[in-house]
């Protein structure tokens, strides 16, 4: 899923691309120079399913981090932010199938222990330890468990294939999701790793996924952190399966400079451009993997007022119900998208807009268009769908990924606790 979904509409801007080798998605937190990970099952889950995950950097690193805005953000949120707001560094280490959220004080104190539990192996700070957290809301972490698979993972850290990794930090997604790149850039070549989960409760502003991403690049966490919030505004914050925020989501990068390279400038714009790649690939590839999902669409709005309105266009075209069962169906039903687009808040003359379905032209000047509607409905039988609104009001472009919505969705979440 790593080709444009529509050639029509301009991108949002960002920096050029730089040469870059082919993204690899059999490898991901492993693939920068100086960092091993490990993943081990130790009770939290069903026996047999990984669920707790390290990832160390064999040298200090620049951290950043973008978090939720949910304002019930679980504990190990609230302390991965303290870490992240030193700028410094050692490790990450993320649980699944509980998302030690309203569990009170306990919640914070085990979150804590979790970082103690790896610094105190690795000679660092706590407070250099990342926690992160993913499951069933309200349940006391089981720190027994979570104490004897802290000496596992470091039993098994490994800088070779980190599959066991990305596999302990799944919920209801179908398969792990990782991602590698190499970047040349003008200072020198450096590699960026990454590792993701999420397959529901996603929306923007931060959605029920993790993703973390490795780099041996030398950058300030400054910069980093710059990077960072860019990339993920157009990417991470740029999908949703079910409009839903959830309490514990975070996106989290180490830059441990032990490749030499220490990026400014060109360097760093380049290092960004490959950021953004493994980004949207990830990004992307949540979506795919959304709970019940049959098929994905991206939402172009291009035209628009400014940036803020085409975001908020393509959003609510996205996470529309209606549109979203349309698209399970195959079903054409261009209505139901400029009806959502209607309802966005943002100024539009449906007089001036166009629609396109799949590359066909559906609405134009405030009316449907001569359309061979049998062709299309074939077209929209596609795993990947197309809608492209073009607003002729003002220079604003936004792009949106989202899935159909499907029964399966329903029986997931019906039961995700029972």
């Amino acid at each position: 899923m790593t080709r444009v979904l529509c050639k029509r509409t301009p991108r949002p801007t960002r920096v050029q691309y730089s040469p870059m080798a082919e993204l690899n998605s059999q490898l991901g937190v492993n693939f920068p120079k100086g960092f091993r990970s490990a993943g081990v099952y130790c009770g939290i889950k069903k026996p047999g399913l990984l669920d707790l995950a390290l990832i160390v950097s064999d040298a200090e690193a620049s951290v950043a981090g973008v978090f939720t805005t949910n304002k019930a953000c679980a504990a190990p949120v609230r302390w991965s932010k303290r870490v992240v707001a030193g700028g410094r560094a050692h490790a990450i280490i993320a649980n699944s199938g509980n998302a030690n959220c309203l569990t009170g004080e306990q919640g914070e104190r085990d979150a804590e222990r979790m970082a103690e539990l790896v610094a105190k192996r690795l000679g660092c700070a706590p407070t250099q330890v990342v926690v992160a957290s993913t499951g069933v809301i309200g349940v006391p972490l089981p720190m027994n468990a979570i104490e004897s698979g802290v000496a596992q993972l470091f039993d098994r850290l490994s800088d070779g294939d980190d599959r066991a990794t990305a596999d302990a930090i799944l919920t209801t997604d179908s398969a792990s999701k990782r991602a590698s790149l190499q970047v040349e850039t003008p200072a020198g070549t450096v590699r960026i790793g990454a590792i993701a989960k999420g397959a529901g409760m996603i929306a923007p502003k931060m959605a029920t996924m993790l993703a973390f991403i490795t780099t041996d690049a030398q950058i300030s966490p400054t910069d980093l952190q710059a990077c960072l919030s860019r990339v993920v505004d157009k990417t991470f914050n740029c999908i949703t399966v079910d409009g839903d925020t959830s309490t514990n989501d975070m996106v989290v990068a180490l830059a441990n400079g032990v490749s030499g390279v220490a990026l400014q400038g060109e360097a760093l714009q380049a290092f960004e451009a490959g950021l953004y790649t493994v980004c949207e690939y990830l990004a992307k590839r949540i979506v795919k993997d959304g709970e019940g999902a049959s098929r994905i669409f991206e939402v172009s709005v291009s035209g628009a007022q400014d940036t803020a309105a085409a975001r908020q266009i393509a959003r609510t075209i996205a996470e529309s119900l209606l549109v979203k069962t349309a698209i399970h169906g195959g079903d054409p039903n261009w209505g139901r998208i400029i009806a959502a687009a209607g309802r966005a808040g943002a100024p539009i003359d449906v007089n001036r807009a166009q629609l396109f379905l799949q590359g066909v032209l559906v609405f134009e000047n405030g009316r449907p268009t001569d359309y061979d509607e049998r062709a299309l409905v074939e077209k929209m039988q596609a795993e990947e769908v197309q809608l492209e609104l073009r607003l002729h009001e003002g220079d604003g472009v936004a792009r949106f990924w989202s899935s159909d919505l499907t029964a399966e969705y329903v029986k997931i979440n019906a039961h995700y606790r029972t």
